[in-house]
């Protein structure tokens, strides 16, 4: 049983942002909804290219917000179809999409009010290195 480790929210979405860039998820944004959304903080918007790659994105991220936050999803939505997951976690929501979903539901343009977070991906500094 996952015991809530008490790590803030945005503790709890770098933790996430981390674990999908660890799957080669791609174009990682986190979006500050706080002030937009009555019922959640953060949304955390990540690319993968195909349904293998979502399901492992989000198995990736459940299995370590569990070990480093304590926390699981309290709902994952979308994962059988593989066009679009979502896990909610309460206090964020991870959206991954297939590049043809994010196009088309262009869900941080809907909250383009919302200030971003910034990441910056391990796999990006990685090849900047080279």
């Amino acid at each position: 049983m996952a015991q809530d480790k008490g790590l803030s929210s945005l503790d709890k979405v770098m933790i996430a942002a981390r674990a999908a860039d660890s799957k080669k998820a791609t174009d990682i944004l986190i979006q500050d909804v706080r002030e937009l959304v009555g019922i959640t903080d953060f949304f955390v918007i990540v690319t993968a290219q195909n349904n293998r790659q979502i399901s492992a994105v989000l198995d990736a991220i459940e299995e370590v917000e569990i070990k480093e936050a304590g926390v699981k999803p309290f709902s994952v939505e979308g994962a059988q179809e593989g066009f679009w997951a979502l896990q909610d976690y309460g206090d964020f929501v991870v959206h991954v999409f297939q590049p043809e979903g994010r196009d088309y539901y262009r869900l941080e343009e809907i909250w383009n009010d919302a200030p971003t977070i910034p990441f910056v991906s391990e796999n990006e500094t990685a090849s900047e290195e080279e």
